[in-house]
């Protein structure tokens, strides 16, 4: 079992151990469509994520990575603004302590190998919940056409939903 330690400008002596092998034995019901490496190279968050805590992960997920040091639209995906501030996550109380980044902090982190049963459960709930968002895509749009319904794509990307196959 390896531990990580994590000190970065919203973690410090943040402790999490890899249970499981990298990028296997997830949940039956979690069945992201990307990882974490794809979707940072398609182009997620504006550009602006896990730029101060890069070292936790692997090199090779940023080596093509579309990275800013500034949320720029230009670098997502589908090149539209498809999130929602920080700041809203945790007036809704969607942040759990352990990745105070969010959704897709988790999965890197769950990708990666840790497994906390309880967060687990409540994140794989979640992505499961953006399902509404892929049956509108599929309603509306013809398969292919990802000029329909860009914004909504590139959120559904930001969940590891590969929304060009839609």
């Amino acid at each position: 079992m390896k531990t990580i330690v994590v000190n970065d400008t919203m973690q410090r002596g943040y402790r999490y151990h890899l249970t499981a092998p990298a990028g296997k034995k997830f949940d039956p019901e979690f069945k992201p469509e990307l990882t974490p490496k794809q979707m940072l190279e398609l182009g997620i968050f504006g550009g602006r994520y896990l730029n101060d805590c890069r070292k936790e992960f692997p090199k090779a997920w940023f080596a093509k990575a579309r990275v800013s040091d500034t949320h720029d639209k230009k670098m997502n995906h589908f090149g539209v603004d498809a999130s929602q501030p920080l700041s809203v996550w945790q007036r809704k109380g969607w942040i759990y302590k352990d990745d105070p980044r969010g959704w897709f902090q988790w999965y890197c982190r769950y990708y990666m190998g840790r497994r906390l049963p309880e967060e687990d459960a409540r994140q794989v709930k979640r992505w499961k919940a953006i399902a509404r968002h892929i049956a509108q895509i599929r309603k509306a749009c013809r398969i292919g056409d990802l000029r329909c319904r860009p914004r909504q794509r590139q959120a559904v990307l930001h969940w590891a939903y590969d929304s060009r196959k839609m």
